[in-house]
């Protein structure tokens, strides 16, 4: 049996638009998937757009925040290494992986959307039948992915995201660039949420799978784990 290979992909931006308050990677949202992955000896590699440096959002460093997976690797100088040194896109984009993963944090909404090369690494993914999943703000990443039919990606897929209730908690309203959760709907996806805020939860549909929030790090990369080996 062939080992299987996972791509993630994780921001390189550092402080939103006004320039005032830091974001990039929420880093549960990776260390929770790299852990489950790594264990069941799967190989990973971790890109960015530009390659190079994957800031994390210091909110996810706080005792609150910071789980004990997550606490295990930041304390792992060779993991931060990785980190210091993701691939860009465009090194990666003509490899095959069974899992392409988008992890969040704000800074995602900034480079993920737009970016073309990310956009069709997704597609080719999604149209050879194998895995896409995304996590909290890094579901912006599926928003303008179109299929070769000149469809978007998302329309008519069950899907979920960091819903905008949330970014009021998070109190993000008057920094984020857009909305995400009615971005995902204004593209015809049956979006869904957990019925209480900040809790976890995860959508399957297909070959895609979902992670609404940072609290949903967990159970995604335990839901991604069971569907990659069916």
């Amino acid at each position: 049996m062939s080992i299987l290979k996972i791509l993630i992909i994780a921001t390189n931006v550092t402080t939103y638009a006004g320039g005032e308050l830091e974001t990039g990677l929420w880093l549960s949202e990776l260390t929770h998937l790299y852990h489950e992955a790594k264990e069941k000896g799967y190989e990973v590699t971790i890109a960015s757009p530009n390659g190079g440096n994957v800031p994390i959002d210091p909110e996810s460093l706080k005792r609150f925040t910071l789980d004990k997976v997550s606490r295990k690797y930041w304390q792992d100088n060779s993991f931060r290494g990785l980190l210091r040194n993701s691939k860009s896109l465009a090194e990666v984009k003509s490899e095959e992986f069974d899992l392409v993963y988008l992890a969040g944090g704000h800074g995602t909404m900034y480079d993920f959307p737009d970016d073309t090369t990310m956009q069709s690494i997704i597609r080719n993914q999604y149209e050879s039948g194998r895995m896409v999943a995304a996590i909290c703000h890094g579901v912006g990443g599926l928003l303008n992915v179109k299929l070769s039919d000149g469809e978007y990606l998302i329309k008519n897929k069950r899907i979920t995201g960091f819903n905008w209730f949330e970014e009021s908690l998070a109190n993000r309203k008057k920094e984020v660039p857009f909305n995400l959760e009615a971005g995902l709907k204004e593209r015809g996806s049956k979006y869904g949420k957990a019925f209480i805020p900040m809790t976890s939860h995860v959508v399957v549909d297909g070959n895609l799978i979902t992670g609404q929030n940072p609290f949903s790090s967990k159970e995604m990369a335990k839901v991604v784990m069971k569907e990659m080996e069916k």
